[in-house]
């Protein structure tokens, strides 16, 4: 339904038309010069120009009038009424957001909806924006109306489906936090509370990329050292953060927030590493790829004492993923040895790492199904060798003797199996009883 403003929709549909026949047009065109020399006037169009944009308008009033084009026009002037000018804007942008109209929606596989009223909406926002990065904004005029009950509607509205709206949210926050150094803590304890209610709560919330790229510049500004509530934020809510389901939404820019942390403080590295290796993903091969995709761009920033840290753990998963009958994970794994970096750390730590891996590269070089993954096995393990030879030889012959011991072992294993299960049956039992009774007769031992 059409909500009105300060005109009727006679008095609009006239001033469309113009003026009724036969009556004289005594209207003159108001240039800018005009505006200037009558304040009064210009002062008075500025007025009903933001009440005009307090309405909102979700159709066409008559078939000569366009609301939205006629608001296109008006915006221009709303810059010197602080006042009406967030008062319309606040009318404009912050509403309750409606239901999702598939309850079951994926955000991988289903289309958002996208909102109806959005080319109305982008005028609003693009009159935010400009108001925030005008050249004459005064952060300390602008505090009246932007505060934390500001910020708080503006972080609601990330929730929306509509992925336009969500990037102009991303763009004037981030601009806010720019300019309002009273409202930084605030902004980073709201951005918190949404991730810790997505993590344990819901799971739904349609803005955590973006809010996630806003804190990777916030945190690549970080003075150092960092501060405790920092440190704190990485490890209770960054890293449980990959436990999300719809973590191939948003990984790539969590990733990066990480990776951001580890080059301010490299001590980080080992509790961040422990962290992804404690939520390693068990029964999802997608999110296998994902975390090792993360664990690289952290080795490729890391230092070489943190690496002896947390090499021994790591090198446990990543031979885990190795043997991995999924291709992809495996795949992946194995392409850490196409970095360069990552063998220079390798290589200084042979001793530590080729005992860890090579069973699991011995294993799939015989048996993985798939001869991609055998390829690039060899290719590892030929690499391995012009590492340390003499260790790799050692390793080989352990490998084969233990190999042959398990093999006798399970041989064993099996008669030993076959025996309980002749014993259990009734046959068996009797058996057993008549050699017993016959060997104390005979004075003969049992064996």
């Amino acid at each position: 339904m059409t909500q009105r403003g300060p005109w009727t929709e006679s008095c609009v549909q006239r001033s469309c038309k113009g003026p009724t026949k036969g009556a004289e047009d005594t209207r003159r065109p108001l240039d800018g010069e005009h505006l200037h020399d009558r304040p009064c006037l210009s002062q008075c169009l500025l007025s009903l120009s933001l009440s005009l944009c307090l309405s909102l308008f979700m159709s066409l009033i008559c078939t000569h009038f366009t609301p939205s084009h006629w608001q296109a026009h008006v915006l221009c002037y709303l810059w010197s009424s602080l006042s009406s000018s967030f008062s319309q804007i606040c009318t404009n942008i912050f509403r309750t957001l409606p239901p999702s109209e598939n309850p079951d929606f994926d955000p991988e596989e289903d289309e958002p909806t996208l909102e109806v009223s959005w080319p109305h909406m982008q005028l609003v926002y693009e009159f935010l924006l400009r108001f925030l990065e005008n050249p004459d904004f005064q952060p300390s005029i602008a505090k009246r109306y932007i505060d934390q009950r500001f910020v708080l509607q503006l972080l609601e509205s990330f929730h929306s489906e509509d992925p336009r709206e969500r990037d102009f949210l991303k763009t004037i926050l981030h601009r806010i936090y720019g300019k309002f150094l009273g409202l930084r803590a605030f902004i980073r304890k709201q951005i918190n509370n949404i991730f810790l209610r997505f993590i344990y709560e819901s799971e739904r919330f349609n803005g955590v990329a973006e809010l996630l790229e806003i804190l990777g510049s916030i945190i690549n500004g970080f003075a150092l050292p960092l501060k405790a509530e920092h440190k704190q934020f990485l490890m209770k809510v960054l890293i449980p953060l990959h436990t999300a389901k719809a973590l191939v939404l948003f990984h790539a820019q969590l990733a990066y927030c990480v990776v951001q942390f580890l080059e301010k403080d490299p001590t980080l590295t080992e509790p961040v590493i422990r962290g992804l290796l404690k939520f390693w993903p068990k029964t999802c091969s997608q999110k296998e790829v994902m975390f090792l995709g993360e664990i690289e761009e952290i080795l490729d920033v890391i230092e070489p004492t943190q690496f002896k840290k947390i090499q021994e753990p790591l090198f446990k998963q990543i031979a885990k993923c190795v043997a991995n009958p999924h291709f992809q994970v495996a795949e992946r794994a194995l392409y850490f040895w196409n970095n360069e970096y990552i063998l220079s750390l390798i290589e200084e730590n042979i001793d530590k790492i080729l005992p860890i891996m090579f069973g699991s590269l011995y294993r799939i070089s015989k048996e993985h199904w798939n001869p991609t993954i055998v390829a690039l096995v060899y290719n590892v393990l030929k690499t391995l060798m012009e590492m340390n030879g003499p260790l790799f030889d050692e390793l080989t012959t352990s490998y084969k003797t233990d190999r042959q011991r398990y093999c006798k072992l399970g041989l064993c294993c099996s008669l030993s199996s076959r025996c309980t299960k002749f014993l259990a049956s009734q046959d068996g039992f009797k058996h057993v009883c008549h050699a017993f009774i016959q060997g104390v007769c005979t004075g003969q031992k049992l064996i």
